[in-house]
């Protein structure tokens, strides 16, 4: 192993997979707590960062379930270091409270969700894509959330450490979905120097002790958080609460709190959506694909044009919040959408949404425990186009 930058960052070429990817990004980001239980199909990231933080300064410590990894997380943010945590299916579902509270709370942290096929214990070695609307709704109320979706190591390792930054630009946890293909597929890495490397640090106050409110935003409705140790006295709290970071249990107060906690991430979708696209303008149907499912779709279009068809590629790389802009400009002027996914229907149905019967959406299938057939993406392309 090469010896790291002072940073953490193990620079050069190297020949990893997804989940080794993403614990070098998280240690790159700047990372140094970690909290979590082994699931497959991620214990390979927490195995490796038991054996990284240690090198570069920071704790990894495992705990006795999901529940107690999430809370643990959202104290050592809170305590002044960038921490994460690392799960899968059943784990994520055991987390779903407390990320609602670091919502509420503004936590910064990271969660790696490495989907496998479910319900229930389901398939851990194989994969899946049947969390994504968990992702979005798995907690209760209102809310906004950022998830990313890797469909390569290189990916794990850049977007683990673009859901850091994202995590302390807007106060808020921050999902990978990952799946199990990603995440154990292994390709070639590159991992830059550390000054190369964009790391947004923690926004912290300048204002005196007697003069800062936890909750007190800038005009980018995110408020500033406080340095440990340096005499700052805050409260935090998952009940409705002021500037002061004091329960207030008003219908007032709920609307001025919730309303700013989803706006920040609604009034700035523009600086957060991250999408990549191949022949969309002019297309007759366009692929719309995220993770895995989005590389085992470029053989399946590339057939297709060779056909002489007009399709197009629409990768989500940020999946919530959803691209529904994009997806509704683009439907004006198409025949249909095609949403290849590992379940039976969960972003299709935002696609379909977002369409608003402008166009047809078609979902293509897939309940998990292997990939797509690239054939029959083909196959719903050529009836799409029809």
């Amino acid at each position: 192993m090469v010896n790291p930058d002072p940073i953490g960052v193990l620079t050069g070429v190297h020949y990893l997979d997804g989940d080794h990817a993403a614990a070098e990004g998280a240690c790159a980001a700047g990372c140094r707590f970690f909290a979590g239980y082994p699931i497959t199909p991620s214990t390979e990231i927490a195995e490796r960062c038991a054996h990284r933080f240690p090198m570069i300064g920071g704790l990894f410590i495992q705990m006795e379930d999901e529940l107690a990894s999430i809370a643990a997380v959202l104290g050592g943010s809170w305590g002044g270091v960038k921490s994460m945590t690392v799960t899968s299916g059943p784990g994520f579902s055991l987390m779903m409270e407390n990320i609602g509270l670091g919502i509420m709370m503004e936590v910064p942290c990271v969660i790696i969700d490495v989907q496998r096929g479910g319900p229930s214990t389901g398939l851990p070695t194989l994969p899946g894509q049947a969390d994504m609307m968990q992702a979005k709704w798995g907690s209760h109320g209102d809310y906004e959330i950022i998830a990313l979706a890797p469909n390569s190591p290189q990916e794990c390792f850049d977007l683990t450490i673009k859901a850091f930054n994202l995590s302390e630009q807007w106060r808020l946890p921050v999902l990978l979905m990952m799946d199990e293909c990603v995440g154990h597929m292994t390709e070639k890495v590159v991992i830059p120097k550390a000054d190369k490397i964009d790391v947004v640090q923690r926004r912290y106050t300048d204002k005196s002790p007697d003069q800062y409110f936890p909750y007190e935003p800038e005009s980018d409705l995110v408020p500033l958080m406080a340095p440990i140790g340096k005499g700052y006295r805050f409260h935090t709290t998952g009940l409705t609460h002021d500037k002061r970071g004091y329960p207030v249990m008003n219908a007032d107060t709920q609307e001025e709190l919730v309303h700013r906690l989803i706006n920040k991430i609604v009034k700035n979708v523009d600086k957060i959506i991250e999408i990549e696209e191949d022949g969309v303008e002019g297309a007759d149907v366009v692929v719309v694909s995220y993770g895995i499912s989005s590389r085992v779709a470029i053989p399946a279009v590339e057939q297709a044009r060779s056909k002489g068809l007009k399709v197009g590629e629409l990768r989500l790389i940020t999946v919530w919040p959803f691209p529904q802009e994009r997806i509704r400009e683009l439907a004006g002027r198409i025949r249909a959408y095609v949403v290849p996914e590992l379940n039976y229907g969960q972003i299709v149905l935002e696609v379909e949404r977002c369409a608003a019967g402008k166009c047809k959406t078609r979902l293509v299938p897939h309940g998990g425990g292997w990939v797509h057939d690239p054939e029959v993406i083909y196959q719903a392309i050529i009836e799409a186009a029809k």
